[in-house]
């Protein structure tokens, strides 16, 4: 028999812990306050939030969690069956006026300070089997019909080509490349600071996103 509807998407989100110059990472207090927000304002329909987790601020080292937090939402077949799955990572770029969506990671880890274990790579591959650093992976998710969309709701929002050289776009790359493999989907998003946009803002932005994301698949 037919479903009675579209099947649920089911989205996992990441943050950050504090790094080199950001005591205090305004994605930490947003993973960590999501899943309240989002039960007291209303879940969006056919969409599920699952797992919340504030990662450490750091590439090679932090691999092994990084990857224990993604196949963990593959590995129980019944999770995959049920709809489709999207990674969503957040990240904070302490100089941005605006939110940016990224379309894409590039395979080059170029550190501009140590990371939070102490590396600090200069133009090395993120995966060295990809080939060259200025290998790029692209979400199969439509950044620019979603930063249109969620501008027209009055966030200042962007697509960005450029998720930088540092973890998040490290993380990125692992996750594009994870999420290639599995037939699952990964996005990255970009929020400026709490002095900048405020917390409240900013969690309804990420609200509003997750509202977007049935429409799109």
């Amino acid at each position: 028999m037919g479903s009675e509807g579209p099947s649920a998407i089911t989205v996992h989100v990441t943050g950050f812990k504090k790094f080199h110059g950001v005591s205090e990472n305004p994605t930490e207090t947003i993973v960590s306050n999501l899943r309240s927000y989002m039960q007291k304002n209303g879940l969006p329909k056919d969409l599920v939030l699952g797992s919340c987790t504030v990662l450490e601020a750091a590439g090679l080292g932090a691999l092994d969690s990084l990857y224990k937090i993604l196949e963990s939402t593959v590995s129980d077949p019944d999770a995959k069956n049920n709809g489709q799955i999207i990674w969503l990572h957040l990240g904070v770029n302490s100089g941005a006026m605006r939110f940016a969506i990224e379309n894409q990671a590039v395979n080059e880890a170029t550190f501009r300070c140590p990371d939070e274990l102490g590396w600090k790579p200069q133009k090395v591959a993120i995966v060295a089997s990809d080939g060259c650093i200025s290998r790029a992976r692209e979400t199969s998710l439509p950044v620019n019909e979603m930063a249109k969309a969620l501008s027209e709701m009055g966030y200042d929002v962007a697509p960005s080509d450029d998720a930088g050289r540092f973890v998040c776009n490290y993380v990125y790359y692992h996750s594009l490349r994870f999420a290639e493999q599995h037939g699952i989907k990964s996005l990255f998003v970009h929020v400026p600071l709490f002095l900048t946009i405020c917390e409240e803002t900013q969690m309804q932005f990420i609200a509003s996103l997750l509202e977007l994301l049935p429409s799109l698949n």
